[in-house]
């Protein structure tokens, strides 16, 4: 009885632990999103404890993003949209076919192929930022939306990310559709695409995740408002003399909401595709 109360007590103070970490882990969203509700003057009034208690609330701030003539920032969030589900999509395709390929067809150089991959995971952005500029620019990109999808299209770490999870994939399955005459292409379009959801969902949500807050080669590439992204287009609000904080926050917190979103729908299919991927080299 006694070891049963112990057990009982240990779960309480364990899930305890985990709601105040997780809360604090957020905090700073919560103080994102009460602070874009709040009139200018009491955003940084109120600090402590009580920032979190909105004594007044206001979606003037909101008000002024959305309908504002100086920044259409529905226009920025299109931008954004276009751009990184592109990437997505595209990514997805190629990455997943470029694993699978490494997976299941065996040629030459397979096993180079796989290390140069590897070793290109670890190269930072910033060291081939300027030769990218410069190849982006012969080609004529520069303002264009190629620039910023074209050169994430491929991703190292998605592509061993899909390998991972090929390599556990059921043969059985395949030699099935071998023996119904089935080509690689058409196993891989038939077979692994509708059975590998988990890992396509993952792949996804880190692209996303990953480039929705992509600052400097937008910066660079996309000179032009018609292009620009919304993480661009927030840096207009710190361009004023009087800077709105409460603009700001509610800024934030709308480029927020997509993010969001799409872990919240995708995140049984992320748990699943992060454990089956890294089960086994």
């Amino acid at each position: 009885m006694k070891q049963r109360t112990k057990k009982r007590w240990g779960k309480i103070a364990v899930s305890l632990g985990i709601i105040v970490l997780g809360l604090l882990f957020i905090s700073p969203l919560l103080w994102m999103i009460i602070a874009s509700i709040k009139p200018e003057t009491l955003i940084f009034k109120d600090m402590g404890f009580q920032a979190f208690i909105p004594k007044e609330l206001t979606f003037d701030n909101y008000a002024k993003i959305l309908f504002s003539e100086d920044i259409n920032f529905f226009h920025y969030m299109k931008n954004s949209l276009f751009t990184v589900g592109m990437i997505v999509l595209l990514g997805t395709i190629v990455n997943s076919l470029c694993a699978y390929a490494l997976v299941k067809l065996k040629f030459p150089g397979s096993s180079l192929i796989l290390i140069i991959i590897i070793a290109l995971y670890v190269v930072p952005f910033e060291s081939v930022l300027i030769p990218l500029y410069i190849v982006v620019n012969k080609f004529g990109w520069i303002n264009e939306f190629p620039a910023l999808i074209v050169p994430f299209i491929a991703s190292a770490f998605n592509i061993f990310l899909f390998r991972q999870f090929f390599m556990e994939f059921p043969k059985e399955l395949e030699e099935a559709a071998q023996l119904d005459g089935a080509t690689p292409f058409q196993t891989f379009i038939r077979i692994v695409v509708p059975n590998s959801k988990p890992v396509f969902a993952t792949a996804a949500i880190l692209t996303f995740v990953t480039h929705w807050s992509d600052f400097m080669w937008p910066l660079i590439v996309a000179t032009d408002q018609s292009i620009q992204t919304v993480q661009i287009g927030i840096q207009y609000l710190f361009t004023d003399n009087n800077i709105q904080y409460g603009q700001i926050m509610a800024a934030l917190t709308l480029t927020t909401i997509p993010v969001i979103l799409i872990f919240l729908f995708f995140q049984r299919y992320y748990v699943q595709g992060i454990t089956a991927s890294g089960v086994k080299g």
